[in-house]
């Protein structure tokens, strides 16, 4: 088993990266979040991995850190989920909300990533509880409420992703209104900064 690498990045796509590790390029499947965080080509990344043996193909897939590896493979253990969706809720989904969704029983923060529906969204927060409960701390922060909800829901209908969404989420002032035109318009206010 690869547990973890460290190489120069030869080249970086939407959803893997190529590293050069003792002269042979490895493809590497990373969430999104982790290859716009790469300092970019000709540059050392130091990445965790898990390798995936399957009968036609061996694949490799990196995270930045240790708790998202082991995200990854937890959601690997959740009926239906396999490695390219378990990406996806990793690249959409930062593993504080993730938290917060499965501790505050909210499978709806899951069902806007792509291709996790509200079936999948409700396994993978039931199948969570579990293991949070077994060790995984539920994370800081405050819970999502209805009108969080609503708020990530309007800027993922407007075409920003539920990270990026989640992030302005945060940046709206907390004694800010609790009307929900007003808080969208504040978070709005967060993408237009430079």
């Amino acid at each position: 088993m690869i547990s973890s690498l460290r190489g120069i990045v030869q080249h970086i796509e939407t959803d893997f990266l190529i590293v050069e590790v003792g002269g042979a390029g490895l493809k590497v499947f990373a969430p999104s979040g982790v290859l716009q965080g790469l300092d970019g080509v000709g540059h050392l990344v130091f990445l965790h991995t898990h390798l995936v043996v399957r009968e036609d193909a061996l694949t490799l897939y990196g995270f930045a850190t240790e708790e998202q590896r082991i995200l990854f493979e937890t959601l690997l253990g959740v009926n239906g989920v396999g490695p390219r969706l378990a990406m996806a809720v990793l690249s959409y989904v930062s593993p504080d909300n993730l938290r917060r969704a499965v501790g505050n029983d909210q499978p709806e923060v899951l069902d806007r990533v792509p291709g996790v529906g509200k079936k999948t969204a409700e396994k993978i927060v039931f199948h969570l509880k579990d293991k949070f409960g077994a060790g995984f701390p539920l994370g800081p922060g405050t819970p999502f409420s209805d009108l969080d909800t609503e708020i990530v829901g309007a800027l993922t209908a407007l075409g920003y992703s539920i990270v990026e969404a989640q992030s302005a989420l945060q940046s709206i002032p907390k004694d800010a209104p609790r009307d929900t035109e007003e808080r969208v318009r504040l978070a709005l206010q967060y993408f237009a900064k430079p």
